[in-house]
């Protein structure tokens, strides 16, 4: 991978990272919304729309979970193509050059 585009390509990561996270917090203040809303226009229902409520808020709090462990995935991976500096190039040059 070229050097250059490896910091595009982290900003990348987690710009996508970030819209789904902000996509999830939407969808849960729209349920939480709605919820709202009925339990107001009938207090007597207001159990069983929490318990109805419950479910999908855990399965989009799930999608923010997955962007996370797909955004760590993913710059794991822009890291392995990275070449890391040894400490005994380093140390071994000097030794080189004197004799």
């Amino acid at each position: 991978m070229n050097m250059t585009y490896l910091g595009l390509s982290y900003i990348g990561v987690f710009v996508g990272a970030g819209l789904c996270l902000i996509g999830g917090a939407y969808g849960i203040s729209k349920l939480a919304g709605a919820a709202l809303e009925g339990a107001a226009r009938q207090p007597e229902s207001a159990g069983a729309l929490q318990t109805m409520m419950i479910i999908p808020a855990a399965m989009i709090e799930g999608l923010g979970l997955l962007a996370l462990v797909s955004v760590l995935l993913a710059a794991l991976a822009l890291n392995a193509g990275v070449p890391v500096a040894s400490a005994s190039h380093g140390a071994e040059a000097p030794a080189a050059a004197t004799h």
